[in-house]
């Protein structure tokens, strides 16, 4: 009979989105198997040295620009980014090159990913084929099983009929639709308006035809509102906003997609966090070179200080504490993609990030792991330092190596 791997994690503030405790615990093959107040076995002990174990966060929208755009990101690049930053689980998004749009170019990105082997990689399928706008005949082809989401992101789907469609197969396919929200033909006379009517659209088809709907990075008080709505009579909408938007305002001359708010949209959106309408916090990681952004080039590079602007904006600022925001940052985002993580207890997967939340630092892109090195906040002080990371109780990630 095999012996069992185990690992003690001790002298730890465990915080999840429903626990704060100083307690043990202790993982066996990969698992949480006991969390208690003290635990003594004969094995591996983690001294956590009385700093937070937090369970790893969950990121469902980034862009690891891998195949196509490897000079911006690539999997190796991306991952190490995403253990900086505490998380073991990324949803990536489609607009790679090619499109994703089957299960080959699936295949590629989660083989590189199990490769590198420092996080859970899912990969994104295109609503419409190449991001054409109407052809939706590839997604009765779409058979791996890392594919939760679907998504146009960078594009809206403009055509009412195409969207209504899509809802309907991603209903019957089990797959979660993620919205862009924008209507191309507005959206440089009126970004707003843009976000707004899509969105108003999208939880409309969501609410006809039943289908799981998830709003990306929503930026505006309106849409907002909208999902607030929605929710209220019970239709199976689900959103995320992104670090940057609740942190800072269009007074930043930077290119994002959606666009930097105002400080109203900012304020509705914490508001959005602390009410419950917003799920969850995804990073919209954007990774671009210097000269990419100096020619226009919409994004920013987020992964690795996410936590970090978070807890500086949102917690220390006392709108939620810790629990709520491993909530948004780690249980909801787990549901949302049926992942065994996000939580503390008892046979899920041992995924931690160990966190020292009074830790300061300052700002600097060029110091990222991430070969996307763009960032408007440089020089900004930031609190709340990732010191380790574990997936399935092995270590990925110690800020001193």
């Amino acid at each position: 009979m095999m012996m069992k791997e185990r690992t003690l994690f001790k002298n730890a503030l465990l915080i999840d989105h429903r626990i704060n405790k100083k307690a043990d615990l202790l993982v066996e093959d990969g698992l949480i198997a006991e969390i208690a107040d003290e635990i003594n076995r004969d094995c591996e002990i983690v001294d956590v040295n009385h700093h937070i174990l937090m369970p790893a966060f969950t990121d469902l929208h980034a862009h690891f620009r891998d195949p196509g755009y490897t000079y911006k990101e690539d999997i190796e690049s991306g991952s190490k980014a995403a253990v900086t930053g505490g998380y073991t689980t990324v949803n990536l998004m489609a607009n790679t090159n090619p499109v994703c749009s089957d299960d080959e170019t699936v295949k590629y990105v989660v083989q590189k990913a199990e490769k590198v082997g420092l996080i859970d990689v899912f990969q994104t399928c295109s609503i419409t084929r190449n991001f054409d706008g109407t052809d939706l005949s590839h997604l009765k082809d779409i058979s791996d099983t890392h594919v939760k989401i679907i998504s146009d992101d960078g594009h809206g789907v403009e055509s009412y009929e195409t969207m209504e469609e899509a809802l309907k197969i991603a209903w019957k396919k089990g797959f979660i639709v993620s919205s862009h929200a924008e209507y191309s033909q507005i959206s440089d006379k009126d970004p707003r308006a843009s976000e707004n009517l899509m969105t108003k659209r999208d939880i409309e088809l969501c609410e006809k035809t039943g289908s799981r709907l998830h709003m990306a990075h929503v930026s505006t008080k309106e849409a907002i509102k909208f999902v607030e709505d929605a929710k209220k009579r019970g239709v199976p909408v689900t959103c995320e906003v992104t670090p940057h938007h609740l942190s800072i305002t269009d007074d930043f001359p930077y290119e994002v997609h959606p666009p930097l708010r105002r400080r109203c949209d900012v304020k509705a959106i914490v508001e959005g966090i602390k009410n419950g309408v917003v799920d969850c916090i995804a990073t919209d990681h954007a990774p671009h070179t210097k000269e990419d952004k100096e020619n226009g080039a919409r994004g920013i590079s987020a992964i690795e200080i996410a936590f970090s602007i978070c807890h500086s904006f949102l917690v220390r600022t006392g709108h939620i504490d810790l629990m709520k925001l491993s909530e948004l940052m780690s249980f909801n985002p787990s549901e949302i993609l049926q992942v065994n993580k996000g939580e503390l207890s008892t046979g899920r997967i041992a995924d931690f990030a160990i966190v020292d939340p009074d830790e300061a630092f300052t700002v600097n892109g060029e110091s990222f792991i991430s070969k996307g090195k763009n960032t408007p906040i440089n020089g900004m002080t930031l609190y709340g330092r990732i010191i380790s990371v574990y997936k399935a109780g092995q270590m990925v990630y110690n800020t001193k190596e």
